[in-house]
């Protein structure tokens, strides 16, 4: 008993650690809203803490940037729809791509911030030719070529980091589940062990104490 009240009060002590710093590492950090977009955009400023610096830090990133282009988080932006005029399928307008409700990595990482003023031809294809806004680094780093794109930007980052934000809070709900559970069965078991103990020691359960009845001198 004393070995399973030490392992429970471990494990509850570590969960609660682990969701004390969940909630701590993002605490910070949001989508911004943009006019006439449906979709948010991320910025690395809007972020701080252990996690920013963790995922800014260029040997990670380089991990991180790889694994995004290796699972081709952008190549299933792609969207086609049916021209009525012809009947043929043709890629969405940029009305409709406004209008989409894209994750914080698709905006991020596979499209130029909208600040940058680039000119839509596909999701991940843009007419930099004219921009209003050579001040954000992020607008000089977005590439047209698929295995670059925005991968490299800040936005991205912002948009890894929302992500990762958005997944450790719906993970830190479940973990708080957990904990209110683990609390119970540690009580019982703490209340079983007082029992065990009172047992033990022929301590009285209530106002009637337990007495022993003398042995007889002759047995039978």
């Amino acid at each position: 008993m004393w070995l399973y009240l030490f392992a429970m009060f471990f494990v509850v002590a570590a969960l609660l650690g682990f969701i004390v710093f969940a909630f701590a590492v993002t605490d910070r950090g949001h989508g911004e809203v943009v006019v006439s977009r449906k979709f948010l955009e991320y910025q690395l400023s809007d972020y701080s803490g252990w996690l920013k610096e963790r995922v800014s830090d260029p040997q990670y990133w380089s991990k991180i940037s790889s694994c995004l282009r290796d699972a081709k988080v952008c190549k299933g932006m792609a969207r086609y729809v049916r021209d009525p005029t012809t009947g043929m399928f043709v890629q969405e307008s940029s009305d409709m791509f406004s209008q989409r409700d894209l994750s914080p990595i698709e905006s991020g990482c596979c499209k130029p911030p909208t600040s940058c003023g680039y000119v839509y031809r596909n999701e991940t294809y843009w007419d930099q030719s004219s921009t209003t806004n050579l001040g954000d680094p992020d607008c000089q780093r977005w590439s047209n070529d698929q295995q670059q794109l925005c991968y490299q930007c800040d936005s991205c980052k912002a948009g890894v980091l929302a992500s990762i934000r958005h997944s450790w809070r719906k993970v830190s709900v479940i973990n708080i589940i957990m904990l209110i559970i683990l609390v119970i069965f540690y009580v019982v078991g703490c209340a079983a062990f007082r029992n065990n103990r009172r047992i033990d020691n022929s301590e009285p359960y209530s106002e009637s104490r337990m007495t022993k009845t003398r042995p007889s001198r002759f047995q039978f």
